[in-house]
């Protein structure tokens, strides 16, 4: 799988380059070589240098689609928020319809409790996919952090319905019950919760208060 993803990578940034009228030479085999390297100090948890290695390829198309995506992710994971939006951004204008930017943007929302923007930027996912699992979730998160919870209670419920036992959309639907302090219901679902996952620190924490 991850030489897939690292093939598809490749060629997405090799299609997207096509379209770059002021880009210097770069060939193949270098595009592939600067992906490697960044992939695998990645893995190393060296985000630093594994922003490094992509640098060429960036310098060469800064408006390319894959090379923004990535380093939004990676400046997301060292902690740089605001260059991380930058590139997520870059992305977004290079792919307008694509799903995957727009999830990618919510995080450096998250990290820094932009929770108005995270629902906004989600409204926008589920547009154009309306069951998306992750957009749904962070839509809910936002939701209950700007004390709708009632709202954000009706989208985990509109997601269990499709994953009935999945425990990410149980423990949020927990938190969005707390949130309107049905306390009762809330307790249920997390007793729940500890069936499907014994370790789900929310649910002990929770439960070992009630």
């Amino acid at each position: 799988m991850r030489k897939y993803l690292k093939g598809l990578a490749v060629f997405l940034v090799v299609l997207n380059l096509a379209f770059s009228t002021y880009a210097r030479a770069i060939t193949y085999k270098e595009i592939k070589n600067a992906y490697h390297k960044s992939f695998l100090y990645e893995k190393q948890k060296d985000y630093k240098d594994a922003i490094r290695a992509l640098m060429p390829v960036y310098e060469a198309y800064p408006n390319g689609y894959t090379v923004n995506l990535r380093l939004g992710w990676l400046y997301y994971l060292l902690g740089k928020y605001k260059n991380s939006e930058e590139h997520y951004k870059k992305a977004i204008k290079a792919a307008p319809y694509a799903v995957e930017p727009k999830l990618g943007l919510s995080l450096p929302y998250m990290a820094q409790k932009r929770w108005k923007d995270v629902e906004n930027l989600m409204y926008k996912v589920l547009k154009s996919d309306f069951y998306n699992f992750y957009g749904n979730l962070r839509l809910a998160v936002a939701l209950r952090n700007e004390g709708k919870g009632k709202l954000a209670e009706e989208v985990s419920r509109k997601m269990l319905t499709l994953y009935p036992s999945n425990v990410p959309f149980l423990t949020e639907l927990a938190l969005d019950l707390l949130s309107q302090n049905k306390k009762k219901e809330a307790y249920a679902v997390l007793s729940d919760v500890l069936i499907l996952d014994p370790e789900n620190q929310v649910a002990k924490y929770y439960l070992g208060k009630n």
